[in-house]
């Protein structure tokens, strides 16, 4: 009597489940890239100085639009988050520093949870 050993697949049995996760990234990540962000109305100084001194002091996260655009003639995705600090040339936010003269207009943002189904 020959007993057969059982030779598990190892990765090979999840290689379907990972393709599928990986086209669904691959396809979203082509829908952020082709998104065009619209230009937002140009604000004052006085503006933009009102909404980021009170999302400091009430600790509200921002949406920032900077000036800067892309090689297409395209503007950036806005940065989003709340006020980590602050020097005389800018405002630091999600880790990334932006110059106080790069802020073409500025927002409070709210972010959607994920169990809001709206």
């Amino acid at each position: 009597m020959s007993l057969h050993v059982y030779h598990d697949r190892k990765k090979l049995k999840w290689q379907g489940f990972m393709l599928s996760e990986h086209n669904a990234m691959m396809a979203k990540d082509e829908k952020e890239r082709k998104f065009i962000w619209p230009a937002k109305e140009l604000m004052t100084k006085e503006e933009i100085d009102r909404i980021l001194y009170e999302a400091k002091l009430k600790n509200r996260a921002v949406a920032i639009q900077k000036e800067e655009m892309n090689e297409e003639g395209l503007y950036s995705p806005d940065v989003t988050g709340k006020i980590q600090g602050y020097d005389e040339l800018g405002v630091f936010i999600s880790g990334q520093k932006v110059d106080y003269d790069e802020i073409r207009s500025v927002e409070f943002f709210e972010e959607k949870k994920w169990s809001d189904l709206s």
